[in-house]
């Protein structure tokens, strides 16, 4: 989605006046527009789904499951290959 055109669309919310105050700040120390500053929030909350392998990598960590060891002598070796 990045780097192409979209449509954009006029909507309202109805957000405290304190949010709407940090939300400004938070914008303005980004030197970004309000809007531009909501819409790439949300657009990393909307689109934050980690790829299969990912995920994959996720499971494996939770699980129960032994981990391979790695030696940090052979890290240059490996690195190098």
């Amino acid at each position: 989605m990045i780097g192409t055109a979209s449509v954009k669309v006029q909507t309202a919310f109805r957000l405290s006046k304190e949010l709407i105050d940090r939300l400004k700040v938070k914008a303005q120390k980004e030197n970004r527009s309000l809007n531009n500053y909501v819409e790439t929030v949300l657009m990393d909350i909307a689109y934050d789904e980690p790829n299969d392998e990912t995920v994959a990598a996720i499971e494996e960590a939770r699980s129960e499951k032994v981990l391979e060891k790695m030696d940090v002598d052979k890290l240059e070796d490996l690195v190098a290959e």
